[in-house]
């Protein structure tokens, strides 16, 4: 059975203007990886509605998971839930479960609970929260489509709480080459190994070095670890000065 696959989409202004770095998408990748789940594809959309409900719409119906991150926050241009809400014809409004969880939270804290902080409490009708033990409050998912926070440490935080509940895979296995030639000298030989190991994937990674050599990190990624492990001995047999 080949793994259950997954995309993310990257929900926000600030990425695409270069203001803010993207973190969620390197941690998403290597939690997915150890769950034994395939990230196929990566999207970053701008704070727009039809863009957001397009791109749900679209990925959810290509693969078997959909995680987003970026806009369930408190602000007027937060407006994922809503999106999620329509892209799956559901009504959204602040519902008892999540305005339970930021009530007890900010009473706790000795914090008023404002109308923009209940924003964070809209929450799609059908939609099954997801827990944020960092920041209370939660996000959700609607089918396959994982709903989270932009900021990494409760997207980290959602992530671990959603995946021990989804059906993984073979967790794939890794080794990696770092070889000091040009990638047009190891093309050939790495083209003729991939075509001996159908069931490995091998990817070449160039660099320039600070010494002005050109080299490239050649990595194997495989569901059994010793097939990849014998790959990693015939690659250091083709390139013994790797």
């Amino acid at each position: 059975m080949p793994n259950p696959t997954a995309a993310m989409l990257v929900i926000g202004d600030e990425i695409l203007s270069g203001r803010t770095r993207d973190a969620n998408m390197f941690h998403l990748a290597g939690e997915l990886a150890k769950a034994g789940i395939d990230l196929r594809e990566v999207r970053v959309v701008s704070d727009d509605a039809p863009a957001i409900i397009g791109a749900v719409r679209a990925l959810s119906g290509l693969f078997d998971h959909v995680f987003t991150s970026g806009g369930i926050g408190p602000t007027h241009d937060d407006i994922t839930a809503d999106c999620i809400a329509e892209a799956f014809d559901q009504s959204i409004d602040v519902r008892d479960d999540a305005r339970a969880l930021l009530v007890e939270a900010y009473t706790r804290r000795g914090a008023k609970v404002t109308e923009a902080r209940l924003r964070m409490a809209r929450i799609p009708e059908h939609a099954v929260l997801i827990e944020n033990p960092v920041s209370t409050a939660p996000g959700f998912s609607v089918g396959n489509v994982h709903v989270m926070a932009g900021v990494p440490a409760v997207f980290e935080a959602m992530v671990a709480s959603v995946l021990p509940k989804l059906t993984g895979g073979t967790p794939l296995s890794s080794a990696s080459l770092r070889v000091m030639r040009a990638e047009s000298d190891i093309a050939a030989p790495l083209r003729a190994l991939a075509t001996e190991c159908p069931d490995l994937s091998f990817g070449s990674y160039p660099f320039h070095s600070k010494d002005g050599r050109y080299g490239a990190n050649v990595v194997v990624r495989g569901a059994d670890a010793d097939d990849v492990a014998e790959a990693l001995i015939r690659l250091k047999e083709l390139f013994p000065d790797a």
